[in-house]
């Protein structure tokens, strides 16, 4: 009987390596082209305060061609996509860089409620195109890829109040639910005007939004509602 022989054993080593390599610096080239389109983007998103531009100054802008651009992205949408992912992503890894030291699970939650809080936080007199224009599009025309982008922040969340209630801090169960109502509160409060204009009513500070959200948080669960911690 003649046992049927491992391909990947039979290749010389050299040959791996020299795949490996030309893989590897293909990606490389693919990296920074695409970076390049996103540098690109968010320098006009900065100059025009709004997503009003071609990908063909897109194009222009970075000195790269078109046809490299649709290699990469089907089109401006997608380009957009990439850059309101990146924003949230970064949001995300910034709130959890400033918790990690925290060693009171409750305080590291009402660190990162005020953090988004601020870097969610209206301001009239800046320009935030991504989201303004762009994400009250994604939200009406394709939800699906909102709820992705939001992805690492959920994941933050999810994970400080399961903290928070394995220390007995809050009462346990679904944390993703409570994360997902808990960000959604503060995200829309700081993106809202808040108060009329002419209006001599105080701003809501994160300091409420934060005590609004912990009485949430810290509520016992519905009737009829069993604790699920994967939820």
């Amino acid at each position: 009987m003649i046992l049927p022989v491992d391909e990947a054993l039979t290749e010389p080593a050299w040959r791996q390596r020299a795949v490996e390599r030309s893989t590897r610096a293909a990606k490389q080239r693919a990296e920074l082209r695409v970076q390049g389109f996103l540098d690109a983007a968010q320098e006009l998103l900065a100059e025009r305060g709004t997503t009003d531009f071609t990908v063909q100054e897109v194009v222009d802008r970075s000195k790269q061609s078109l046809r490299s651009f649709y290699q990469h992205f089907d089109g401006k949408h997608e380009l957009l996509l990439a850059l309101f992912e990146d924003a949230l992503s970064t949001s995300a890894a910034e709130i959890k860089a400033a918790v990690s030291t925290e060693r009171d699970p409750l305080k590291g939650l009402r660190k990162a409620v005020e953090l988004l809080y601020n870097q969610s936080h209206h301001d009239p007199t800046e320009r935030r195109p991504l989201f303004s224009d762009f994400a009250l599009q994604l939200m009406i025309k394709h939800p699906a890829q909102v709820a992705t982008a939001h992805l690492p922040l959920l994941a933050v969340f999810t994970d400080l109040i399961d903290q928070a209630a394995a220390a007995g801090k809050i009462p346990s169960g679904r944390p993703r639910r409570r994360a997902s109502l808990v960000m959604q509160t503060v995200m829309f409060t700081a993106q809202s005007p808040g108060v009329p204009v002419g209006s001599h009513a105080t701003p809501v500070t994160a300091e409420e939004v934060w005590q609004f959200c912990l009485g949430g948080i810290s509520a016992p669960q519905p009737p009829g509602q069993d604790p699920d911690p994967t939820d």
